[in-house]
């Protein structure tokens, strides 16, 4: 059943169009990320369905209501913000409250669903405190409350870990996807951090310029992304590119660029045409001096290495192109070394040079 359905939208700030007739459905439980850089279009696409921004054309249907020009408030969502906004004067419990009591809800009812997101968030110490006297991350946990408090089935989520350190970003997005555990909620989550998304989402809607470039699963995206711009976007660090063309030899597809030969007879061809091409390869499908009978290997001269802890990446010469390889520390060549490299096409991606689209 969709819970959040977005038809032919189109949003538009005087000659400039924003989003530009999308469209998505969301499931009813799903966790959808929508994904993409700054002025991308992820928070107006949010806000509108949130009813905070009126859209220039289109409808959004929530729970197979048209909402499209309901207040907020009568939409039956749920949204957490960037920023805390939380009243310093209230206490945890007074903030929790504040909407509720508002809304007329009566008393026995605001105390029972206090105590049951209290329960959930794990913040029932911290109710008598007031905003400044709490952390980042029991900030986060009290607006996340507040939305939680509210009782509805869509909970709006615009980036609500982005002011938070790294290692707290870690904690808190486990929480989150604990929460979404536990309610089963329908949650449409704002980032621009792609480690974030993968984490998190049951799909990701990955964005740009204010159309949807690939709606799918995290590891469907992650596997077969289905333009450069998506396979640039996705992964850290990101997917090697080696400019060539596609040939063919003897009937069999090759990708061929200065010193590069790469057989294309494992690869899984969507349109199989020869000419111009990108070659794309994540750092973690390459080996270096494995010993396994790679489909391709090479000889390649180490330019770069750069330890990470437990892993290592590192930077290679193939032919007059630059290969980054994500290998063991324990395995980790030197600087200037001369290595094998190798890898299986299955796991590659290849790309019209001129459309960016893959083939």
């Amino acid at each position: 059943m969709t819970s959040v359905a977005v038809k032919n939208l189109s949003l538009d700030f005087g000659a400039v169009s924003v989003l530009k007739n999308l469209n998505l459905d969301v499931e009813d439980g799903e966790f959808l990320v929508l994904l993409g850089p700054s002025g991308c279009g992820k928070s107006t696409l949010l806000n509108c369905i949130a009813g905070l921004l009126d859209v220039s054309d289109g409808q959004i249907f929530i729970k197979g209501r048209n909402v499209t020009w309901d207040e907020p408030k009568d939409r039956g969502i749920g949204m957490v913000f960037q920023s805390y906004a939380l009243y310093p004067q209230m206490s945890v419990k007074g903030n929790l409250s504040f909407g509720l009591k508002n809304a007329g809800v009566p008393r026995d009812e605001i105390d029972r669903r206090i105590g049951r997101t209290a329960e959930i968030l794990q913040i029932e110490p911290l109710l008598e405190r007031k905003p400044s006297q709490l952390s980042g991350g029991q900030r986060q946990r009290v607006a996340i409350g507040r939305a939680l408090v509210r009782d509805v089935d869509v909970f709006l989520f615009d980036e609500p870990l982005s002011n938070l350190d790294a290692k707290l970003r870690s904690e808190l997005r486990v929480e989150i996807k604990r929460l979404h555990q536990k309610l089963a909620n329908t949650m449409i989550y704002v980032t621009h951090d792609q480690i974030e998304a993968m984490t998190l989402a049951d799909r990701i809607a990955v964005m740009r310029g204010g159309l949807i470039q690939q709606l799918d699963r995290p590891q469907e995206i992650y596997k077969r992304p289905v333009n450069l711009y998506v396979a640039g976007f996705i992964g850290s660090p990101g997917m090697n590119f080696l400019d060539g063309a596609v040939v063919e030899t003897d009937g069999e597809p090759r990708f061929v660029a200065e010193g590069i030969d790469i057989p294309l007879a494992r690869y899984s061809f969507e349109t199989r045409r020869p000419g111009p091409a990108v070659f794309g390869i994540r750092p973690e499908h390459v080996g270096i001096n494995s010993g396994e009978d790679w489909p391709f290997s090479a000889v390649a001269q180490v330019e770069i290495v750069d330890p990470m802890g437990s892993d290592t990446l590192v930077w290679t010469k193939l032919g007059a192109q630059t290969l980054t390889i994500r290998v063991s520390s324990e395995r980790s060549p030197a600087t200037g070394d001369t290595v094998t490299i190798g890898f299986d096409p299955m796991n590659a991606s290849l790309f019209d040079a001129a459309t960016g689209e893959r083939i």
